[in-house]
């Protein structure tokens, strides 16, 4: 029987929301010297993780950890705004169905492991740092795609000089998503250094994670 208690507010997401955007505003108003050292610093680096010895000295130093400090760096308002708007879009129903706690877990293990994917992707790339949460944010989509494979999602279209309601399966809007990033997966170079391989492997994780979670999340609504 489902719950009769009234849920509690979405927290998680918003708050995701306001680490990247003061992070980003932090950054952009500090010094512009100081920006790539910090990039390089807590961007995921390939050559510091994948070249000889890098492994061991990621563990030893904790550079490891910025597999998940990235997820909060973006590189320009298109980038952080592009991530946002999916992030929200997503991220309110799947976190009211996941609990905050395992939307922070999924989050940041899909974007951990995610950007983990993108650097051994790039590793033969020169001077690549891997940043934003779009691997993290494919992961929500994945997992919002496993949790409510049936849902519809309404969006406002420009039609000439109205503005148009329409209805479309979450699905359908998500396959579209995840055929352009194979699209792009193979034609990257033409964009640059984009990590493509983070955004589809958040994104199956983030289903994986979902379906085994299932029971659980089923037996957390019924409470």
């Amino acid at each position: 029987m489902p719950s009769r208690r009234k849920p509690a507010p979405s927290w998680a997401t918003p708050l995701l929301v306001a680490a990247n955007m003061a992070l980003f505003v932090w950054l952009a108003v500090g010094d512009p010297a100081a920006l790539l050292p910090f990039l390089q610093r807590w961007g995921a680096v390939p050559e510091t993780l994948f070249s000889d010895q890098g492994a061991l000295r990621a563990l030893v130093d904790g550079r490891v950890l910025s597999l998940f400090t990235a997820i909060f760096v973006h590189a320009d308002w298109l980038h952080l705004t592009g991530n946002l708007l999916f992030l929200v879009i997503f991220g309110m129903p799947a976190e009211r169905a996941l609990g905050p706690w395992r939307f922070l877990a999924v989050f940041l293990t899909c974007g951990a492991i995610a950007n983990l994917a993108a650097a051994f992707s790039l590793q033969d790339s020169q001077a690549t740092v891997i940043v934003g949460a779009s691997g993290a944010i494919s992961g929500i989509i994945g997992a919002y795609l496993a949790l409510f494979p049936r849902a519809h999602l309404g969006f406002v279209l420009p039609l000439g000089l109205f503005l148009e309601f329409v209805r479309t399966p979450a699905s359908l809007l998500i396959a579209i998503w995840a055929l352009l990033q194979v699209a792009f997966m193979w034609v990257g170079p033409e964009f640059g250094a984009v990590a493509w391989w983070a955004h589809l492997t958040g994104f199956a994780i983030g289903i994986v994670f979902a379906l085994i979670a299932r029971p659980a999340i089923a037996r957390r609504l019924r409470n």
